[in-house]
């Protein structure tokens, strides 16, 4: 099986090469700037692998000190963003792990899910029985998510929320794009599933 490409420091954007050597640095305007380049992308991915806001925050600052610990190991096989994702994938996956031993059940409530993901912008402009649909469809897209293994759900996230590239995500997952494709195969099947009530 064969993983994705791995790119050389030539295939990193110049900018974000001066970026990662003025952090690694200690110039702290510099990881200012990383944090604020990358935190939303960090904090929503931690939240469609969570589904728990409060757990997506904390995992965010989880994921941002890894990266300061170890940006200097960091050798541009990838772009930084790419990186990242890779970080965040692997704390969430041992967050679950560690949800899983304490038999902590992940899955969201209607209520929860509501609770945390707050209202739509233009619900003001929605009437009472859209906004209503709106959020009943988005708590039943998530229940879904949540019911999918972890691999697949985040080779699905990856893909369809943040709309990484196959190679992108096979680096992210540390596995061959193939890998990728049957996971996303899978979940795509399961979900669907899921979502017509097909599944018990």
């Amino acid at each position: 099986m064969k993983n994705a490409r791995a790119i050389g420091w030539s295939d990193v954007e110049s900018g974000e090469a001066a970026l990662i050597a003025r952090c690694t640095a200690g110039d702290e305007s510099a990881c200012a700037e990383l944090v604020a380049a990358h935190q939303r992308m960090v904090y929503g991915l931690a939240l469609n692998l969570l589904g728990d806001r409060d757990e997506a925050l904390d995992l965010s600052q989880e994921v941002f000190l890894r990266v300061f610990r170890t940006l200097s190991g960091f050798r541009g096989r990838s772009a930084l963003r790419t990186w990242i994702y890779r970080i965040v994938v692997n704390q969430a996956r041992n967050r679950q792990r560690w949800w899983r031993r304490r038999g902590r059940n992940d899955q969201v409530s209607l209520e929860d899910y509501l609770r945390t993901s707050g209202d739509m912008e233009s619900q003001h402009e929605l009437l009472p029985d859209r906004l209503l649909a709106s959020k009943e469809t988005a708590a039943r897209i998530r229940r879904a998510l949540d019911r999918l293994p972890f691999d697949q759900r985040t080779a699905l996230v990856l893909r369809e929320v943040d709309g990484l590239r196959y190679e992108e995500i096979a680096y992210s997952l540390d596995v061959a794009v193939g890998t990728v494709k049957s996971r996303l195969t899978r979940a795509r099947q399961a979900l669907r599933a899921e979502l017509l009530g097909l599944r018990p």
